[in-house]
């Protein structure tokens, strides 16, 4: 990274980041051009989950190249300024590469609607009929690399909305 004073290294602030933020986007190799693919995810053991429809253009690339690069962001906010060449943003972000894999037993998938179910609803007591846990699929990357970044934060700022909290206050 050219900017470390905006490094994140603390591996539980990267897993903090990575179960905060909304939407991961999935980068994958396609030939001569790249696909990208905004997703839903849970981050868990070293591993992103996302869930997908079982056929499709990322499905169909991923069983040719499991290779994949995923980014993530959250605290995102606009920096105004009285001059346009000053406006900017403030961010907390995560570029990260792996390797994707097709979840097959039904208990772990169960598990990882478990995972989702708390992230998106906020918990509750759920229960996945067989026949759906059959019909969707989950994809399971294995990080292999994490760079975090904050620009516009400081680094307690960045604990701060991680917990919960306002980064200004």
């Amino acid at each position: 990274m050219r900017r470390k004073d905006k490094e994140i290294t603390d591996p539980a602030l990267l897993s903090a980041i990575l179960r905060e933020a909304f939407v991961c986007r999935i980068g994958l190799a396609d030939g001569d051009w790249p696909y990208l693919v905004p997703m839903n995810f849970v981050y868990s053991g070293g591993h992103v989950y996302l869930h997908s429809a079982g056929e499709g253009r990322k499905i169909e690339i991923l069983k040719r190249n499991s290779r994949v690069c995923f980014e993530t962001e959250t605290g995102v906010e606009l920096v105004r300024s009285e001059r346009a060449c000053d406006f900017g943003a403030r961010y907390i972000s995560i570029i990260g590469t792996g390797t994707a894999s097709f979840v097959t037993d039904l208990a772990e998938k169960g598990r990882v609607f478990d995972l989702f179910m708390e992230k998106y609803a906020g918990g509750g007591n759920w229960s996945y009929p067989e026949a759906a846990l059959r019909a969707v699929t989950v994809i399971r990357v294995d990080v292999e690399t994490l760079t975090g970044k904050a620009s516009g934060y400081t680094e307690e700022e960045v604990q701060r909305l991680l917990a919960g909290g306002s980064a200004g206050s």
